[in-house]
């Protein structure tokens, strides 16, 4: 079994991808407070930006998840369509401590949610 990866997934958005980006670059904090799937946690990063590609990358320092991973790396990507929508590209970079650890698609399904949520209070808004 391979212990290194990456889990993807895309979300198509109303919101400009635009509007994503900057919140997100403006209020990238060092630590997260998360639940997910039962689990509560938190995350401390270090945030790296991408304004060409509008990537924010997430580099994984500290939390609850290194209790099955080495290395934990999400990123958020977003993309404007030439139809004026958006898409979201969001996905975790990792390396299993073992090989009985589960790929990381609770925190891809968390990524995706905030991504829908985000984007419903922009069309809300």
């Amino acid at each position: 079994m391979v212990l290194q990866g990456k889990v993807e997934a895309e979300v198509k958005i109303t919101a400009p991808a635009d509007k994503f980006y900057n919140l997100l670059k403006s209020q990238a904090y060092q630590i997260w407070n998360y639940a997910v799937e039962g689990e509560v946690g938190t995350f401390k990063e270090k945030v790296e930006l991408d304004d060409v590609n509008k990537a924010i990358i997430l580099k994984g320092l500290e939390g609850e998840v290194f209790q099955y991973y080495k290395s934990f790396k999400p990123i958020f990507q977003f993309t404007q369509t030439d139809d004026g929508r958006s898409i979201a590209k969001v996905s975790n970079e990792y390396e299993k401590l073992s090989e009985e650890v589960a790929d990381p698609n609770k925190y891809l399904r968390l990524m995706t949610n905030i991504v829908k949520d985000l984007d419903a209070y922009f069309i809300k808004a």
